[in-house]
């Protein structure tokens, strides 16, 4: 997406205040969650630690507290830990498989040296930690189209509305859907590009989704997602 003059730009932080109605009237895809279904009861004090000896091998790319400062490396501070230790598991070669079901040469090298239980620690560890959101830079014109693909989706492409899944303000769903709102716009419609030309495989309904969307339904999805403000920003 073309960088605008700073006057045309829209730095976003928006809270999106919505009835409780209609979010519970929205309907999810079918297709099963892109995430795995575990829970984690509150983490033991030993287990923060070690999650923050793990972490320091990941501060590199996003944070010591999980708050990337590059756009090209997600943020995971706050972000749900089922979904931390989904994405982690996928990055390894699972029993039987050829082939990680997620491919980045340096991440596949990382979790594959990564036990379970520093797989669950660093996860509750980032899960922990206080999200710094990012801004958004469009146009209004784009924002427009972003939010109405965010909260009604695109019924002639039969592409669901964000919200029903990512909730309102973004904060997803523990043990189903991730959190995104607020997330580096670069990243997500990088992920959702991903997603579309196949070359991102872990979730097949985020596939069967972006592969209905142009490229500037992504780019306006992502602005949109990116300005989104959840109602509560503490650490879980």
């Amino acid at each position: 997406m073309p960088t605008l003059p700073l006057a045309a730009r829209l730095v976003l932080s928006l809270p999106l205040l919505l009835p409780a109605a209609c979010w519970a009237a929205a309907t999810p895809p079918a297709a099963a969650s892109s995430a795995v279904q575990t829970s984690f009861a509150v983490p033991t004090a030993a287990q923060l630690q070690a999650g923050a000896q793990v972490a320091q091998t990941c501060a590199a790319c996003h944070g010591i507290d999980g708050n990337a400062t590059s756009t090209q490396f997600p943020k995971l501070a706050a972000q749900h830990a089922d979904y931390i230790v989904k994405q982690l598991h996928d990055y390894r070669v699972a029993k039987g498989a050829t082939k990680p079901a997620r491919l980045n040469p340096i991440m596949n090298g990382i979790a594959a040296t990564l036990t379970d239980a520093q797989i669950r620690d660093v996860a509750l560890y980032y899960s922990r930690q206080a999200f710094k959101p990012g801004v958004a830079f469009a146009d209004k014109k784009e924002i427009k189209l972003g939010k109405s693909i965010w909260m009604a989706g695109i019924a002639d492409r039969a592409v669901p509305a964000c919200m029903s899944c990512h909730g309102p303000g973004g904060a997803g769903m523990p043990s189903r859907y991730p959190r995104i709102g607020g997330q580096w716009q670069g990243y997500l419609e990088n992920e959702l590009q991903l997603f579309r030309n196949d070359r991102r495989t872990n979730s097949p309904e985020m596939h069967d989704i972006a592969s209905r969307m142009t490229d500037k339904q992504i780019a306006a999805v992502a602005a949109y997602a990116a300005g989104l403000r959840a109602p509560s920003q503490s650490p879980r």
